[in-house]
């Protein structure tokens, strides 16, 4: 079901974009083609043999706001240089200058190596202090499917780091939880913890290897230490799972497992970052720690609630065992 959500989450995105795209493109928006008047005001003076010289660029707002069609105003002056070729002349801002909208919009598009906003010049007329051109960017269509698809690929890259990144970490620490497994630690965790899990996982059997897991992912978790509380999470959900009797429905113990990580209840990455940046630790400590125990209470409640409705619990695989698979079949 999750799918076919992220599907049309995924298409009805395409096709808003599409449609604002197609909106800008039929009221040309950004202008395409046509030059936007300029002003150039030569600092150093102009030198018509010279490759690079260094302007100043004004636009004006009125200018701007008609061409436009915009209320956004552009800054006095922007710095920039001229770029004279034998193709013709091109100008480009200065890398960081703080366009207005949709000039900012095109430098996306419009824009050198050096992540300069350029155009080429037309009607260029030099004088040794100013002159006046028109400057005609490259074409901008399809802002926003573009601005999807490159994110979408972003993400997907950032995807495949963090999946890489956590092969070795993972390996890592169900290396060490196997070697605590063999040697007994999780079962002698198992009999330290017994006391405080069993009334939030009552399902489970006194001694089960699940209560360990239990209790290592949350003890990763409340010290800050999330790559370590990944695989202890996996690892005891894979232990839930040898008990669920249902193996396409999470068990009530399941359940609150996911909450309680939901609720994360972290206590030294607050006091440690706070200790770093030197700030009133006496003022802060107390709420951040008050928030994150009554999350961590409102997560065990409510999953408590939920399991104790009608709906929930006739969804309880433990309570309702389904038919065994010859059982199944006869019927």
């Amino acid at each position: 079901m999750l799918n076919y959500i992220w599907a049309g989450l995924i298409v009805s995105s395409f096709v808003f974009a599409l449609g604002y795209d197609i909106r800008d493109i039929t009221g040309d928006r950004y202008r395409n083609g046509q030059p936007l008047p300029v002003e150039l005001a030569f600092p150093q003076g102009y030198d018509p043999a010279a490759r690079r010289v260094p302007v100043e660029i004004r636009i004006e707002p009125r200018q701007y706001a008609g061409f436009y069609r915009t209320e956004q105003a552009p800054a006095a002056s922007y710095p920039g240089y001229l770029l004279q070729t034998r193709e013709g002349s091109r100008l480009r801002f200065g890398a960081g200058a703080k366009l207005p909208e949709p000039l900012a919009t095109i430098g996306k598009v419009s824009r050198s190596r050096d992540e300069e906003l350029q155009g080429r010049l037309v009607g260029f007329r030099p004088a040794p202090a100013t002159a006046t051109a028109g400057l005609i960017f490259e074409p901008v269509r399809f802002v926003k499917l573009n601005a999807i698809a490159d994110a979408a690929l972003n993400f997907a890259k950032t995807g495949a780091e963090i999946a890489i990144g956590l092969i070795g970490v993972l390996a890592l620490f169900l290396g060490i939880l196997k070697i605590a497994e063999d040697s007994g630690i999780v079962f002698a965790l198992v009999k330290l913890v017994r006391p405080i899990l069993r009334p939030l996982f009552p399902d489970i059997p006194p001694d089960h290897p699940a209560l360990g897991m239990i209790a290592l992912n949350l003890t990763a978790t409340v010290f800050g230490l999330g790559n370590a509380a990944t695989p202890f999470g996996i690892k005891a959900m894979e232990e839930l799972q040898k008990l669920n009797l249902s193996k396409d429905t999470a068990t009530n113990s399941m359940v609150m497992l996911l909450a309680i990580n939901t609720a994360s209840l972290q206590l030294v990455p607050p006091v440690l970052l706070l200790a770093l940046m030197g700030t009133q630790i006496n003022t802060l400590i107390f709420p951040i720690l008050t928030t994150t125990v009554l999350g961590l209470i409102v997560a065990i409640v409510s999953t408590r609630l939920l399991g104790r409705l009608p709906g929930y619990r006739a969804s309880d695989p433990n309570r309702n065992p389904p038919p065994p698979p010859a059982a199944a079949a006869e019927v």
